[in-house]
């Protein structure tokens, strides 16, 4: 398995617009996508600008596929200008 771990910062006056788009793209990647196993979308109240998650594929292939979907290019190019700051870390080796 393949983690991938991502933290957006959200601007403050878009996180209503980003929210629905975050969620139906990690709904078309487990629907779509055979290599991506779970996809969560991770929010707290205490924190509205923050949006947390946590990716599980088969491999770093399964991952680059989707990088390269259209779903997710059109998700990316839909939130460019609505985040503040992004993370991105992955993990080669998941234990369960």
């Amino acid at each position: 398995m393949f983690a991938v771990v991502v933290t957006f910062q959200i601007k403050p006056n878009h996180v209503a617009d980003f929210l629905p788009l975050m969620t139906r793209n990690a709904a078309t990647s487990l629907a779509e996508e055979p290599g991506c196993h779970q996809f969560d979308v991770a929010t707290d109240p205490a924190r509205p600008e923050e949006v947390f998650l946590y990716e599980l594929y088969k491999d770093a292939a399964a991952f680059e596929a989707h990088l390269a979907s259209e779903h997710f290019k059109s998700f990316d190019a839909a939130v460019t200008d609505m985040i503040a700051a992004k993370s991105v870390k992955t993990y080669a080796k998941v234990s369960q």
